[in-house]
């Protein structure tokens, strides 16, 4: 199949490129911010192969009007040989989910996934604890963002996948510092009666960083006796918001967060690159309504 190029329109816009890409929301929340700003320009979806990436990125960056995009499965890592510059934190990260043009340097992939994930965290990380431990599920593009994000302000970590030889690597790559652990996923699928200490003045951060879950997906297997008790749960999926994950924490008095935090977050830290403004946060709650019918 050719790909849907566009060149020399006049007006300027960014895309989220993808495989699959109807369901991504980002255009929604792009939109819904250039028209509360009154800024002329418009964010899409396109549908971007594996085979294409090389031959999409080409026509971009010769189109004067493209202002980037963003990048989502399963592409944050296959771009990085194509691009001219990554810059912090995708280079530590190891994937990509913003692409902008510059002049000098060509093209070039940062990642706004980290700071996106920490954003709904900011108060809870500005206490200070004397032991934080996350469990996170998921070993794909977006783990890599948040066990970095997370080892950055001194968790421990224990990451469970389908693989623990992945979940190893992965932490002996991006938190080579403390004492963290990889586990099978099935770990946490059965009930365990294991007694948690007093967890005053203690994070826990209980996460699904999978896709786990998603519509057309197979559900998460997450038995809530493995989080002490005053954990967070956090679910980066978006579909459906509610998830039975974060439905199984609110039955046990656990603080949620959804995946509409993290997606919303990224997304705004890539708005104000590629169009210039910061992103009219004011509005969240009635674009978070949006999102969610």
């Amino acid at each position: 199949m050719t790909l849907l190029l566009r060149q020399g329109s006049g007006q300027a816009y960014a895309e989220v490129i993808g495989d699959p890409i109807a369901q991504s929301k980002s255009p929604k929340i792009h939109n819904f911010w250039l028209g509360k700003l009154g800024i002329e320009a418009e964010y899409r979806a396109c549908h971007v192969r594996p085979a294409e990436l090389a031959d999409y990125l080409a026509a971009r960056r010769a189109d004067p009007d493209w202002r980037g995009c963003n990048v989502t499965m399963p592409h944050k890592q296959a771009v990085m040989p194509l691009l001219g510059r990554i810059e912090a934190p995708a280079d530590t990260i190891g994937a990509v989910n913003t692409i902008l043009p510059g002049v000098k340097t060509g093209l070039s992939g940062t990642n706004t996934d980290a700071s996106g994930f920490l954003e709904p965290l900011e108060s809870v990380l500005a206490e200070t604890h004397y032991f934080r431990m996350a469990r996170i599920i998921g070993t794909g593009g977006a783990a890599r963002a948040i066990i970095t994000a997370l080892a950055g302000h001194g968790f421990t970590l224990v990451v469970a996948g389908r693989d623990p030889a992945k979940a190893r690597a992965l932490l002996d790559e991006l938190a080579p510092k403390g004492e963290h652990h990889a586990i099978h996923l099935s770990h946490f699928a059965d009930p365990t009666t294991f007694a948690f200490d007093d967890r005053e003045e203690c994070c826990d951060l209980v996460i699904n960083a999978s896709s786990l879950g998603m519509q057309g997906q197979p559900a998460l297997a997450f038995d809530w006796s493995h989080a002490p008790p005053g954990s967070i749960a956090y679910d980066i999926v978006t579909a459906p918001l509610d998830t039975a994950f974060l439905q199984g924490a609110q039955d046990r008095g656990f603080r949620t967060i959804d995946g509409l935090s993290m997606l919303i977050g990224q997304a705004a830290a890539a708005f104000e690159m590629f169009f210039g403004q910061r992103a009219p946060r004011q509005h969240d709650a009635e674009l978070r309504a949006i999102l969610a019918s």
